[in-house]
């Protein structure tokens, strides 16, 4: 399957959060353009969920598997009524079946939470498999995503670049992203002095730490050598951990992209500090962009 013909997957499992991530999914595949596939997978033939969504109705019997998904298509044609819509009902466990389907799409959409109750600032079990196994861009709608990819609500994309002074998958994404939406692209690249590089000496209290800085300038000037000549970039260096600086960016932000390294042949969670605490902390949603390594 080419590039332009793959679909933007969202998974749907009945509840409200999963009814919203369609909405926010239409207008992303209606920004791309591209079909939207919707995708339950279920282990029963019957639903088993505990949050059934006020859109689903409540018909004679219990809801079937094609309730949910007939549910969710009628919500993206009434979010994008000219969308291309098509829907699958797989008999597997969720986290597989996802994971299986982005190997066939642009990108993977999950809310923050399943089937089984769990608040939503939580992240759900199933997100955070697919975040951490997919080969696509991984979009977790975190934080309070106003429903929609477009128009613009904070008006900014943030990606985090990483200790590697190349051009990333993630970085590349972010590009798309923020053309895409017509909105400024805020490149960040944190940094730290370690303690035991200080100095007690007047003079020369902060050479270390602007040493740190200017590395962190340079490494974020050459992951970004590529940057389309029109798109809008802010570059920022920040110092402080990772984690604390990208998660308080999302509170400015439509989008937050973060990139992960995936290791051939590795089957354990391969997210990261970083990534994992922007699914778990982030204000906005968050895009998990894998790079082969």
């Amino acid at each position: 399957m080419s590039a332009v013909d793959r679909p933007l997957v969202v998974g749907v499992d009945g509840s409200e959060p999963s009814l919203r991530a369609v909405d926010w999914a239409a207008d992303e595949a209606v920004l791309r353009g591209i079909p939207l596939r919707l995708v339950y997978a279920c282990l029963w033939e019957r639903y088993e969920g505990a949050a059934l969504a006020r859109d689903i109705g409540r018909p004679t019997g219990q809801p079937t598997p094609q309730d949910v998904v007939g549910a969710a298509t009628r919500r993206a044609h009434a979010r994008q009524p000219h969308l291309k819509v098509t829907s699958t009902v797989v008999f597997e466990e969720p986290e597989y079946a996802l994971v299986h389907a982005g190997r066939e799409a642009a990108a993977l959409v999950v809310g923050t939470r399943g089937r089984g109750g769990i608040a939503e600032l939580l992240l759900g079990s199933v997100s955070l498999a697919v975040a951490a196994h997919a080969d696509c861009p991984v979009i977790v709608l975190r934080g309070s995503h106003d429903n929609q990819a477009t128009p613009p609500v904070r008006g900014r994309v943030v990606v985090g670049v990483g200790e590697h002074a190349e051009p990333s998958a993630a970085v590349r994404f972010a590009y798309a992203e923020a053309l895409r939406r017509g909105v400024p692209l805020d490149a960040v690249r944190a940094w730290r002095c370690p303690a035991h590089e200080s100095t007690d000496h007047p003079l020369l209290a902060d050479a270390p730490a602007r040493l740190h800085e200017e590395h962190a300038e340079k490494t974020l000037d050459e992951a970004l050598r590529d940057a389309p000549p029109d798109l809008d970039l802010l570059r920022r260096t920040v110092e402080g951990h990772a984690r604390r600086v990208l998660v308080d960016a999302s509170h400015h932000a439509d989008l937050l992209v973060v990139g992960v390294r995936r290791r051939e042949g590795h089957f354990g969670l391969q997210l990261g500090r970083v990534a994992h605490a922007a699914l778990h902390h982030s204000a906005c949603p968050v895009v998990v962009v894998p790079q082969p390594e």
